[in-house]
């Protein structure tokens, strides 16, 4: 069934995109709005009752929705609603399109549109930025996206779904991932701000939400791409404390394609590495290559190789316990 709800999500997505604005993606944020004006008195047990309405509140409405269905109706039924709700958390074109422009504008040597359609994509100040460096951005950011909008929203309905759960865990995830940005914004805003407890009780229950997903999608990257680099790489950023989920995700990326990412990538490291490698240390990674608009298309093969990996992976699961 995860297997079948996974495909059939991915090819509506990619036929048919949400759109930008949608009443859904509205509804959400009004949720979410609603939970932390309601529930936040800055108070730390407060900020937990808000993150629980907002984040865990509608993910036992979906997971109830779904034993309805399967109790009432039948399997078929749960395995639309499964679609559905895969189709509202799941899918590259709700990031893709900011990479599919600003690759066409490097490509055709148009740095200054690079640049302006990367500063309304993470809404930041880019001026500065050379043209390795905007490649080097775009791949971090798309490498990030691609993980929160698909292989984690993956990880969390593959493992849900085989607890019974149906697809509560994409609901989870996605919502655990939204609040954070969401009511950071608000806490940075004049007008009805969040409280710093609210901000925290968000943060760190994003990150132990996605610890582990970050962690499936750094060995999926490994294993699609150069594994002894991503490896290593990952375990030299460990060593040097660069180990949040993005970074792992990231460091993973830099080995699997040999290119120069992040906090790990840094100038610093590159002199480091370079000083080991005159020591004759041969445990040191290479530092990877600048990033280059090529490296666009080799991180986009990266991402959908990966993708087939675990839709191979699911299609076996699904099949062996068929036949058991």
């Amino acid at each position: 069934m995860s297997f079948v709800s996974i495909l059939m999500a991915l090819l509506m997505e990619q036929a048919q995109p949400l759109a930008r604005g949608n009443p859904i993606h509205a509804a959400v944020r009004g949720w979410v709005r609603w939970a932390g004006y309601s529930f936040d008195a800055g108070k730390s047990h407060y900020a937990a009752l808000a993150w629980a309405v907002a984040v865990l509140l509608p993910s036992v409405v979906v997971l109830s929705v779904h034993w309805a269905l399967v109790l009432g109706v039948g399997w078929p039924a749960a395995v639309v609603w499964n679609i559905l709700v895969l189709y509202t958390t799941l899918g590259f074109r709700q990031f893709s399109h900011h990479f599919t422009e600003i690759r066409h504008a490097l490509e055709s040597s148009d740095e200054d549109r690079a640049r302006e359609l990367l500063a309304d994509w993470q809404q930041t100040n880019v001026s500065g930025l050379g043209r390795s460096e905007i490649v080097r951005q775009v791949i971090e950011y798309s490498v990030i996206a691609a993980h929160r909008h698909v292989f984690g929203v993956l990880a969390w309905f593959s493992v849900f779904s085989a607890l019974g759960l149906g697809p509560a865990g994409a609901v989870l995830y996605r919502l655990s991932e939204f609040v954070p940005r969401y009511w950071v914004h608000k806490g940075e805003a004049l007008v009805d701000p969040v409280s710093a407890a609210l901000e925290d009780v968000a943060k760190r229950s994003w990150g132990a939400i996605d610890w582990l997903p970050a962690r499936i999608t750094a060995i999926g990257f490994a294993v699609v791409g150069s594994f002894e680099e991503a490896i290593e790489n990952w375990r030299h950023s460990a060593q040097r404390g660069f180990m949040g989920n993005d970074g792992v995700i990231l460091a993973a990326t830099a080995g699997a394609v040999n290119i120069r990412l992040g906090p790990l990538m840094s100038e610093a490291d590159a002199r480091d590495f370079a000083a080991a490698s005159d020591r004759g240390i041969s445990s040191a990674p290479a530092v990877g290559q600048q990033p280059e608009v090529g490296h666009l298309r080799t991180v986009v093969g990266l991402v959908w190789r990966t993708v087939l990996m675990w839709m191979i992976l699911l299609a076996l699961l699904t099949l062996a316990r068929l036949l058991a």
